[in-house]
């Protein structure tokens, strides 16, 4: 037995001695990938930081002119008005108009010609309010930003959204690449080569794109260049990739061989784990946030080594799911969730029980005839079961994938896509594959600070998925400001530690019960208590 598996490995690594010749052109695709990113993410990120500067920079000084004068359109408003003005390379002009945009004074004493490119917009944690209009003569875009003076006077700054013209910003950029600067609604302030293009890409044509935001202000910049173009201009790497290649095949088929002779191979202890039962679920509770009350979890998994070690899933689910041991990975979950909570489900018949597949389980219909013979004559009942589609490989919408949720639907049970918007999703078919809970990754529930009042990425993300009419569950809730904003926004159900961290069986049992014996707060309750009955 030893022997064979003595060639078999000897067999594996002489093939893989050979894959770095193979594998030149992905591991060149990688490294473009990677530089190309990094440098459009730090030219947006210049970009952005430019218009924040500008618009901060409006914002200090129409405060200021506003303090130091004791009433608007006076000798000393004019003149603190000039000297603002005079001092900063940003500052155009002050205006003093009323609500009907009927123009009082200004820091020169003549009418502003301007035009609004777009609605008047809150700045989260400002009193200011921006407008994108156009100013003068001037070719760029400027931003009009005003402040209430009274209830029917209004002062504002005009800045220029960027001092660089639009032949400057396209300068270092390729003829194929697009840049623009948009609101976070969608309106297009300034645009650099062909977004249209970009926007009607066909799904087999890869850009290399980055975006960034204004700071609080409501802007976005993104640019895009075609992974074709950049990638051209690394030919000559190839020819170094290549040698390289055939040199460290060569190596790695030596050091095979004499490691081969030298040591004996451990089995694979992932394999070895999971025939253990090693890999044991941990539940972490979803509650309502408006009646408090535990609806429901998620099984997350802690690798529990004999030693007493714990190892977390970050440093084993990858490998699962590239050698194809996640899927007896998740059979042995299920079949542990089924043993833990079977008398529990009986208990709560509306919990429900999120578990989560992998991108090789929609291949076949396996799954699905799995689910029935663990679940089919347990306690725990299909309709209770919720099964994520995670993203860490991209899922194809195909007939396989469809016929796999099909059948899991027709047991009654549900799906969920989680972390939606971070991965390999494409929120474009999340109604064509038959989602059912939309879950949102914790990126977006820590965009909540204290005293936010709108996250438009976040917001947007609540309202699609309303749209779809599909549940919502927000993960890594952490803060009493999170979980109250996400209320506010219609958001019920949400997990994280401010809650409870991921339980194992017996502490998430108790938990449960307690919950659901004890009675859950009054749908008016704060979220503080909901912390202290979670604790």
């Amino acid at each position: 037995m030893k022997s064979n598996l003595s060639h078999v490995l000897m067999l594996a690594g002489a093939i893989l001695a050979f894959v770095p010749i193979i594998a030149v052109d992905y591991l060149l695709d990688a490294y473009v990938r990677y530089k190309e990113k990094t440098i459009a993410q730090q030219y947006v990120e210049t970009v952005s930081s430019q218009i924040n500067l500008s618009a901060m920079d409006g914002v200090a000084a129409l405060r200021k002119v506003v303090a130091e004068s004791p009433s608007l359109c006076t000798p000393t408003f004019v003149t603190n008005a000039q000297v603002a003005i005079e001092t900063s390379l940003n500052i155009k002009q002050f205006l003093v108009e009323n609500n009907d945009n009927v123009q009082y004074c200004d820091a020169y004493g003549r009418i502003v010609a301007y035009s609004p490119l777009s609605q008047v917009l809150p700045v989260p944690g400002l009193t200011e309010t921006v407008t994108v209009v156009k100013f003068a003569e001037m070719a760029m875009p400027a931003l009009k930003i005003s402040q209430a003076f009274g209830g029917a006077r209004r002062v504002s700054v005009f800045v220029p959204l960027l001092s660089q013209s639009e032949a400057a910003l396209s300068e270092p950029l390729g003829s194929a690449a697009m840049m623009r600067v948009t609101l976070t609604n969608g309106l297009s302030i300034v645009a650099i080569g062909d977004p249209a293009s970009f926007d009607r890409r066909p799904a087999n044509t890869e850009y290399v794109s980055a975006q960034s935001y204004a700071g609080q202000f409501p802007i976005k910049v993104e640019l895009a260049v075609p992974f074709a173009i950049l990638r051209a201009n690394y030919a000559d790497l190839d020819a170094v990739f290549t040698v390289l290649a055939c040199i460290a095949s060569a190596a790695f088929l030596l050091l095979n061989l004499s490691y081969a002779r030298r040591t004996r191979m451990p089995a694979f202890d992932l394999e070895r784990a999971i025939e253990r039962n090693e890999i044991k679920p941990y539940y972490q509770p979803v509650i309502n946030l408006r009646t408090g009350e535990l609806v429901g979890c998620e099984v997350l998994c802690r690798w529990e080594k004999r030693n007493g070690q714990m190892i977390m899933p970050g440093a084993f689910i990858d490998y699962a799911e590239v050698t194809g041991l996640a899927i007896p990975m998740t059979l042995s979950l299920m079949q542990q969730v089924r043993n833990d909570l079977g008398d529990l489900c009986t208990t709560l018949p509306d919990m429900k029980i999120s578990i989560n597949l992998f991108e090789g389980h929609f291949r076949d219909g396996g799954i699905v005839e799995d689910v029935q013979a663990i679940f089919g004559q347990s306690p725990i009942s299909f309709r209770q079961l919720v099964f994520e589609i995670t993203e860490r490989r991209p899922l194809n919408n195909s007939v396989a994938t469809t016929s796999v949720i099909a059948g899991l639907h027709a047991l009654g049970s549900r799906l969920a896509m989680d972390d939606a918007g971070t991965g390999h999703s494409n929120l474009a078919y999340l109604a064509t594959l038959g989602i059912d809970v939309i879950k949102i990754d914790r990126i977006f529930v820590d965009m909540i600070k204290p005293g936010t009042t709108q996250v438009p990425v976040l917001d947007g993300l609540i309202a699609m998925a309303k749209d779809l009419d599909c549940e919502i569950v927000a993960e890594g809730v952490e803060t009493e400001e999170q979980a109250l904003y996400l209320r506010a926004r219609g958001v019920l159900h949400a997990q994280g530690y401010i809650f409870a961290p991921a339980l194992k069986a017996a502490a998430f049992k108790e938990l449960a019960l307690a919950l659901g014996t004890a009675g859950a707060p009054q749908i008016d309750a704060a979220v503080p208590g909901l912390i202290s009955t979670a604790a």
